[in-house]
């Protein structure tokens, strides 16, 4: 009977609790027994271990839609990659992993989390080399090479585009804008996503270098004197400081246009999870376990042309543009971008959307 361990680590999205859930219920079915680490990598840090078995009526699957992680995903004080970077106590860290997983006589783990998860497995991969390691990407960013799409990212475009219909509303009535700034950190696929769906006058996104002035003038020709602006959080404006959605408000008040900023923050990785997660976070679940059965480690589940697959963690570490990580020496992560071939920007151009200079 083989014993499988599964954890999320990084920030938490709609998706995570669908995925545990599959994830545990298909583990059942071959006869195999479930344990869910509490707190990431923390958690095989405690004495004892914090880890559960899990059970059927642990997460029913009525309570699988739900946003967040019913296994947490750390907590401030949380023992992790970063901390033990910072506390000088890394090779200690690796260590305390390495045993636990030894301790829970685990089989494979199975980590859901995002690019930087991923690249740190993979990074530190010695550390599990006495199990089968599984990735499974997850996060509202969507910046993870090799796959069309991550766990989480749909419900956040869907939660961000909720929140700038109603602004629209408001904002229609004032005569007035609405400067939103997304999360997506230097990846602006969430925001293009939302921008488009919602029928945005602007879309800013870090991939594309814009113009103050043309996009004060795109707005100032709308046939509207209302909308809403969309501002990625990870675009810069040269000369100028604070939030990127104060940045470009404050622009816009000094062209005489009224407008309002709006930050829908952590309600994006929030909301009953959509039924394309849903279904994306199964079928990943069903990949993750048909590769523990085929004895494969150190793969990542991606979708691919329509299908889930397994790739692995080398090919995902080389296949994305590597950033140095300021929190963790020697680290590289590897990170997806909006690709200028994307068919989305030239959507968004012919729709009347400033999408920044690209044409």
């Amino acid at each position: 009977m083989k014993r499988i361990g599964i954890m999320t680590t990084g920030g938490d999205c709609s998706g995570l609790n669908t995925a545990i859930q599959r994830l545990m219920r298909g583990a059942h079915l071959r006869g195999w027994r479930v344990f869910g680490i509490i707190d990431g990598t923390d958690g095989l840090c405690t004495k004892p271990v914090n880890a559960i078995e899990l059970t059927e009526d642990m997460l029913p699957i009525e309570n699988a839609r739900l946003a967040g992680s019913f296994l947490h995903n750390g907590h401030s004080g949380a023992l992790n990659f970063e901390t033990a970077a910072r506390e000088g106590s890394l090779q200690a860290f690796e260590q305390k992993i390495y045993k636990s997983l030894g301790e829970l006589k685990l089989d494979a783990l199975i980590a859901i989390g995002g690019n930087g998860s991923l690249s740190l497995a993979w990074e530190h991969r010695d550390v599990y080399r006495n199990v089968q390691l599984i990735c499974i990407p997850k996060t509202i960013d969507m910046d993870i090479p090799l796959t069309d799409r991550t766990i989480g990212f749909d419900t956040a475009v869907e939660q961000l585009t909720r929140f700038c219909d109603q602004l629209m509303l408001t904002a229609r009535s004032h005569h007035r804008w609405f400067v939103v700034q997304s999360m997506g950190r230097d990846c602006g696929q969430l925001a293009l996503n939302a921008g488009v769906a919602v029928g945005a006058t602007a879309v800013l996104i870090p991939e594309i270098k814009f113009n103050v002035d043309s996009l004060i003038k795109h707005i100032l020709n709308a046939p509207t004197d209302y909308g809403v602006i969309v501002v990625a959080e990870g675009i810069s404006l040269r000369g100028h400081s604070g939030r990127p959605a104060d940045m470009i408000s404050r622009q816009l008040t000094a062209a005489g246009i009224p407008n309002r900023t709006a930050f829908p923050e952590h309600t994006q990785r929030a909301g009953d999870t959509t039924a394309s997660d849903r279904l994306l976070a199964t079928a990943m679940a069903d990949a993750a376990l048909n590769a523990i059965e085929n004895n494969e480690t150190y793969v990542m589940t991606a979708l691919q042309n329509g299908a889930v697959k397994t790739v692995s963690l080398s090919d995902f570490a080389n296949a994305g543009e590597s950033v140095v990580d300021p929190n963790i020496p020697d680290l590289k992560t590897s990170n997806a971008y909006v690709s200028l071939d994307d068919p989305l920007l030239d959507i968004a151009h012919n729709m009347g959307i400033y999408i920044g200079e690209i044409k």
